[in-house]
């Protein structure tokens, strides 16, 4: 328990980073922030397949056979994925949300930055628990490597959070705490994936799959948008690569 909590702070610390690093880098390039968001989806593309979904197959074959556990962890991934479709639904997307605009007028625009990070805040929900959920199968290293792969996906997203809140006017200090409680909704969702597998174990592969599918969702339509949509899509697409390759070195060596 004590190493799932330090996980769920450190999963959810690493957006306070990377609020912190937007404070002090106010103007990083597009290149720049393509390029280390495309590393973090890398990263999490092979989190999602290593430490999830192939691990939902194995746990549901072992209980049903391997048909059944096909099954289980298809069908985990689509309603994972379904279930932050209509989230994107009921909250105004994030590439939208601001209009283009990275520096918005303080009156007119404050309601779209309010939503814009209302937005990160509740996809951050099933990112946390996704985390959490990796506990369940009782492999520590994978579920660490998994919590990391979040993380470093929550680096970027916590420096884009900074600028548009202290362009619309919100005051320094309440731009940090704003940012601390989107990293705070992340630490919930940990604790409440690792508490559901723990409490009902028999759910783990669809649970397994869930996470993957949300983690999937999440890296195709917004991830990867973002980072070819600023004519950076070469080095973006060879820093997804190497995000891939380095969680795959690492589960090789670690596993």
């Amino acid at each position: 328990m004590t190493m799932v909590l330090l996980t769920a702070l450190g999963v959810g610390g690493a957006t306070v980073v990377g609020a912190l690093i937007g404070f002090i880098f106010r103007k990083l390039s597009h290149k720049f922030s393509d390029i280390v968001l495309s590393f973090a989806a890398g990263v999490m593309l092979a989190a999602a397949v290593l430490g999830l979904i192939l691990p939902a197959i194995d746990y549901g074959s072992a209980d049903h056979g391997t048909g059944w556990g096909l099954l289980i962890t298809c069908g985990g991934i689509f309603v994972g994925a379904v279930c932050l479709s209509l989230v994107d639904k009921l909250v105004p997307h994030l590439h939208n949300l601001m209009g283009g605009d990275s520096e918005p007028h303080q009156n007119g625009q404050l309601s779209k930055v309010i939503l814009f990070v209302a937005a990160i805040a509740i996809h951050n929900l099933p990112e946390g628990i996704a985390a959490g959920v990796s506990f369940g199968t009782d492999d520590t290293t994978q579920a660490l490597l998994i919590a990391g792969g979040i993380a470093l996906q929550n680096i970027p997203e916590g420096m884009v959070v900074i600028g548009p809140m202290l362009a619309a006017g919100v005051p320094p200090r309440k731009t940090f705490i704003i940012g601390m409680l989107t990293g705070l909704v992340e630490v919930v969702g940990t604790l409440i994936g690792y508490f559901a597998v723990s409490v009902a174990s028999a759910i783990l592969p669809f649970a397994l799959a869930f996470a993957g599918g949300t983690m999937l969702y999440v890296i195709s339509d917004e991830m990867i948008p973002e980072t070819h949509a600023h004519g950076s899509e070469r080095g973006a697409t060879y820093a997804l690569l190497v995000g891939f390759c380095l969680m795959l070195v690492m589960d090789v060596v670690l596993g």
